[in-house]
């Protein structure tokens, strides 16, 4: 009898067993080994756990009064007679006349102020009340990779959302967003790949 077809018949009733279709592979970028790579590098090993094995402090080397106060410099016997200031300049000594200088200040201060590249400041973090400053691109706090604008800023706001999915994709809008997600990723990571293989891209006035 022909299964495909649906009048109806007793050998429709016997239920028969239904595959499920199997489940794409889940996605994986292209650049989850870089961005991991760069966080290893930026971050040091056991930065603010310690290493796994500290020494111990003595019970002899307690901390002692006044041990960690900054000593001063030994005393200096004062001797009245050692000058002490440069000698006041006589009635009869002229300062020296005439000179002068033919480079206009004005200009090239103008000029250093047009033409100098301004400094930004080095990213910092303080860790007590104290105000003990410490390097933020070397403490693992704030990875490089997120400072790269651009394309590469979309794909991580977009890999964001992706990551932020419910595991259980059973109803079809769930579905169709991780398509369209998974589609601008691929897009994305398209054009980076683009423009890293390209230094140089003219592009044409229309």
């Amino acid at each position: 009898m022909d299964t495909t077809c649906f009048s109806e018949s007793i050998y429709n009733l016997i239920p028969s067993d239904r595959k499920e279709p199997p489940q794409p592979p889940r996605y994986v970028s292209i650049f989850k080994a870089s961005i991991k790579d760069n966080t290893q590098k930026c971050k040091a090993a056991m930065k603010t756990m310690g290493p796994p094995k500290v020494e111990l402090p003595s019970p002899k080397n307690f901390l002692k009064k006044h041990s960690m106060e900054k000593t001063l410099p030994p005393k200096k016997k004062f001797d009245w007679n050692e000058p002490r200031k440069p000698p006041v300049p006589l009635r009869t000594d002229h300062p020296v006349m005439g000179i002068r200088s033919e480079k206009n200040f004005i200009n090239t201060n103008a000029a250093n102020v047009i033409l100098g590249v301004t400094k930004k400041p080095k990213p910092i973090y303080v860790d007590k009340r104290t105000g003990d400053k410490h390097d933020l691109e070397t403490s693992g706090l704030f990875p490089k990779y997120i400072n790269k604008k651009g394309l590469k800023k979309n794909w991580e706001e977009v890999h964001k959302e992706f990551q932020s999915l419910s595991v259980f994709i059973d109803s079809i809008p769930k579905k169709i967003r991780k398509q369209k997600l998974e589609e601008k990723m691929k897009q994305l990571e398209h054009d980076i790949g683009v423009i890293e293989k390209h230094r140089i891209i003219y592009i044409a006035n229309k």
